[in-house]
């Protein structure tokens, strides 16, 4: 696994967890594609932000190892991160004036 690829791994859970909450909670949903680009966004934010504690790429994968906890923890926060920001974004969108 390279490191570009649990890049895009890690992309496609933020993915999964905007579009998880959309199906679980149909008030936050914003459809189907807005769903999409704010789990891609929401995802790659907070793992740049918080990527220098240990938990990016270049850390999980050292010498063709792979370091399954850091692994875990860098999936679990993608998701988080597409849930928490679906959240954000639908929550300004219905705090804006039509």
């Amino acid at each position: 696994m390279t490191h570009t690829l649990l890049s895009l791994v890690s992309i496609l859970v933020g993915i999964l967890g905007a579009i998880f909450l959309g199906f679980l909670k149909p008030k936050y949903t914003l459809g189907i594609t807005s769903n999409v680009i704010s789990g891609v966004f929401a995802s790659i934010f907070v793992i740049k932000s918080l990527g220098g504690l240990g938990f990016t790429p270049n850390h999980i994968i050292t010498h063709s190892q792979i370091n399954y906890g850091l692994l875990i923890l860098n999936l679990t926060i993608s998701f988080t991160a597409g849930v928490l920001g679906l959240i954000v974004i639908s929550t300004l969108k219905s705090k804006l004036p039509n």
